[in-house]
């Protein structure tokens, strides 16, 4: 008997890993629910000598590419293949959610709506996963069970979400719900990105032009200064600069080195539950960045709770799923007091007021819709009402740094400019003088 390794919710929805012995998946199931938990990742645990005499399986058959096009795609798709790449980008899954919801609502059974896709399905990872849910499908799993195969590719909410569009019969709405929540998130994510490209490229721009004055450029007035002064003291600014320029090109590998500390310090401070807690926190009190990041994650909030709650999925269950993709630990420390109160038996509205994460319109909102039985229906609308923010704040951040962002390329510019000229002027007024 082979051992599996499970991660499942209790009644009270709480996360629970353990260890079964089961003779396949679909058994291993069947015992853990016999259990009275609700499982939502199951995973076999392999033997050292299994994975001797394990023949591997084969892979999709890759075409021979064609032109340029072809030659790309078969190029990215081998080197993911090769190198054991097992995720698929969100865009990719939500193309595909629509389209499987698609078969399936026009009556092809889902076994079938699987082949299909997994045969015209040109990302080579997908295709693979496809063809591996197909053959789980056949062999008596249920939709959702292969999906938990596959938690880097189908995330808890996904499978979450399938489950139990499965147990209400609705398989069809619920994929069709999973894409339009996959095309939203995606079109906020595109949105923010696309906000963010205009200050990383004129910082880079603004550190070339720097790099580029103050290594090639300074060091010359410093020899002309250095000959006509006679020794005479340089202004302050102009020594600045002049150190500055001499620690880029005498300690330039101190100063990388310096740089690639501070940003690995971050990264490992990002790791851990309070540095994370911490940088969030600072994340949403930023002057310009604060109020998009804080309604990025209203919106996600919103609509990733409402789409559970509307497909039937449980409430506590829902809210562990909120909570676990919220994207910022605040959010997610308020969301996981949402979830203890709801479990005592109190409203959602009180804990969510509480925190201080959330404008008293949302807050309003929600009650209104606890207490009126539209909740789903309500968050939707918050989902709705914080995407339009979302744009307006991208508009108006993308306004705002291109001044900003010319003001600091002229603040450095002409601080160079400044300290070479200051020795300039005590220069030409020693000329006048003689």
């Amino acid at each position: 008997m082979a051992k599996f390794n499970y991660v499942a919710l209790d009644a009270k929805g709480k996360e629970i890993n353990g260890v079964v012995e089961s003779d396949s998946t679909t058994t291993a199931v069947a015992r853990i629910r016999e259990m009275g938990y609700f499982p939502t990742n199951i995973t076999e645990i392999s033997a050292p000598s299994a994975k001797l005499k394990k023949t591997p399986t084969p892979g999709p058959a890759i075409p021979s590419p064609g032109g340029k096009a072809e030659k790309r795609s078969f190029a990215r798709n081998y080197i993911n293949l090769s190198f054991g790449g097992n995720t698929v980008k969100s865009k990719v899954l939500a193309a595909f959610t629509r389209q499987l919801a698609t078969l399936i609502d026009a009556g092809l059974p889902l076994l079938r709506g699987l082949n299909v896709l997994q045969r015209q399905e040109k990302n080579v990872v997908l295709k693979r996963v496809l063809r591996q849910l197909g053959e789980s499908v056949e062999g008596g799993s249920t939709f959702s069970e292969a999906m938990a195969q596959h938690p880097k590719v189908f995330t808890r909410l996904y499978v979450n979400m399938v489950r139990a569009g499965e147990a209400a019969g609705a398989l069809d709405v619920t994929l069709n719900r999973l894409a339009d929540f996959s095309e939203k998130a995606q079109k906020i994510k595109n949105k923010v990105i696309s906000a963010m490209v205009y200050p990383v490229v004129v910082i880079c721009a603004a550190m070339g032009i720097l790099t580029f004055l103050m290594v090639s450029v300074v060091p010359k007035f410093a020899e002309v200064f250095k000959e006509l002064l006679e020794g005479a003291e340089l202004p302050a600014l102009t020594r600045g600069v002049m150190g500055f320029s001499k620690l880029l090109r005498e300690r330039s590998i101190y100063v990388i080195a310096a740089i690639a500390l501070l940003v690995t310090l971050i990264k490992l401070l990002g790791k851990t539950e309070k540095g994370k807690y911490i940088m969030d926190n600072i994340k949403l009190h930023a002057p310009v960045f604060g109020p998009l990041v804080r309604k990025v994650g209203i919106a996600r909030f919103s609509r990733t709770l409402g789409t559970l709650i509307a497909s039937g999925v449980p409430i506590l269950q829902a809210l562990n799923i909120v909570r676990d993709t919220a994207g910022n630990a605040i959010i997610a420390k308020a969301v996981h007091q949402i979830h203890d109160s709801v479990k005592e038996g109190e409203r959602i509205v009180t804990p969510l007021e509480a925190s201080g994460v959330f404008p008293p319109m949302v807050v309003s909102m929600i009650d209104v819709g606890e207490e009126t039985g539209a909740l789903p229906d309500m968050l939707m609308k918050v989902g709705d009402i914080y995407d339009d923010e979302v744009d307006n704040a991208v508009a108006a951040m993308t306004s705002l740094l291109e001044p900003i962002m010319i003001i600091f390329l002229a603040v450095i510019v002409g601080t160079i400019v400044i300290a070479l000229f200051l020795p300039l002027v005590t220069l030409i007024s020693k000329m006048a003088t003689t």
